[in-house]
């Protein structure tokens, strides 16, 4: 197999026991869960503290997960005040992968093994991140930033931070359910970004903010916010088909379409899909059916123009079921980072203490040198007034 120049697509790099896909037959687990059995009985809480112990907690070990959750909530009020200090149209997620990687000079994690420290990191992160963002939208639009509520969950908690009004009861689960779908994902683009820097030995929080860095991009995480812009450009259902055979007949790409690993359904996408419709219904708003009829016409088309069969990914409806949670779009690719946080801290800690490997390794691939030749004993340099 040709392993060059093709994205690492296809390439075993390394064992892992947090989660797997079976692509051909669009399943997710997440140590040994499936996803949609946990999405069903689980909360964000109990699927985090999945990942990072490798088995669900007792009735015990829950609790105290959770009060540990809730404890580290607050963020520092000097970070807030330099929030008030950044420009209110930066990239959030600029600020988010800078904001994170401050946290380490915060905090200076305890615990008796190095990987009790990591872990108390872990924690630091899968709860502080939530306060970051949703501070920074009450920062950017001039309104009073909202205290975390210790008698809130994970996801009622961020949405009453972000909107400054407590979810009822129904849409904090629908939130909470987003929060376990995202949590994990194999070694997709970040993960591997955080496992990379894992390896060299660096902290839990250099780590994430890799994995954010990596999530930024349009080609990852981004797109959730490239199908919002989708959505609010065609505006109408009537308006969706014309505009996607529009955009087929270009050779342009159809955001929340098709996957790198899934060859039918993304199983993340059959749940969200779900819970976009039965919010739809709750608010009457349209965007549920715009984004039904984009996927009906593109799997449509694809099929009669390329014969190619294509499904939805997890994009697709996550941002219009964000949308209508009152999340702005541009805080889309944020909201993932603040689900898959548990995951990447899941898989830092397992590449640093090779709790899948027989020791830690240090990532270095190799690379074929193809610039400029001149011979065995390389190239002349010549002084800057000799060349022409």
């Amino acid at each position: 197999m040709e392993t060059k120049n093709i994205g690492l697509r296809d390439v075993e790099i390394a064992d892992t026991k947090i989660s797997d896909i079976d692509g051909d037959r669009g399943k997710l687990i997440y140590r040994g869960y499936d996803i949609l059995d946990l999405t069903k009985n689980s909360t964000f809480e109990e699927t985090a503290y999945l990942l990072l112990n490798d088995d669900l907690p007792t009735k015990a070990d829950f609790e105290e997960f959770v009060q540990r959750l809730v404890d580290a909530r607050d963020m520092p009020r000097q970070m807030q005040s330099n929030m008030r200090n950044w420009r209110k149209n930066a990239d959030p997620m600029v600020m988010l992968q800078a904001f994170v990687v401050a946290l380490a000079g915060y905090y200076d994690d305890n615990g008796e093994s190095e990987e009790e420290i990591n872990y108390q990191s872990a924690i630091n992160l899968i709860t502080k991140m939530p306060t970051i963002v949703a501070s920074w939208e009450r920062v950017r639009t001039g309104k009073d930033i909202v205290d975390p509520d210790p008698r809130l969950s994970h996801a009622g908690n961020f949405l009453n931070m972000l909107v400054g009004e407590k979810p009822d009861q129904e849409t904090e689960r629908i939130f909470d359910i987003c929060l376990i779908l995202h949590a994990d994902h194999t070694f997709n683009a970040s993960t591997f970004a955080a496992r990379e820097v894992a390896s060299t030995g660096a902290h839990m929080y250099s780590a994430i903010s890799a994995a954010i860095g990596a999530l930024s991009g349009p080609l990852h995480g981004g797109a959730n916010h490239e199908v919002m812009k989708m959505l609010l450009d065609i505006k109408t259902v009537d308006n969706a088909e014309s505009w996607v055979k529009e955009r087929l007949a270009k050779s342009e790409k159809i955001m929340g379409m098709g996957h790198a690993v899934y060859k039918t359904y993304d199983p993340r996408a059959q749940v969200l899909k779900e819970l976009s419709k039965k919010l739809a219904k709750k608010t009457g708003q349209p965007w549920y059916d715009i984004t039904e009829k984009v996927e009906e016409v593109t799997i449509r088309e694809m099929k009669k123009q390329k014969g190619i069969d294509i499904y939805p990914n997890v994009d697709l409806y996550s941002a219009s079921l964000y949308y209508m949670l009152k999340i702005p779009p541009d805080l889309n690719t944020p909201i993932f980072a603040i689900s898959r946080v548990a995951g990447w801290a899941a898989h830092v800690i397992e590449e640093k203490f090779a709790r899948a490997a027989p020791k830690p390794v240090l990532y270095r691939p190799k690379a074929n040198y193809v610039g400029k030749y001149c011979g065995p004993q390389g190239c002349e340099y010549k002084q800057l007034d000799l060349r022409q």
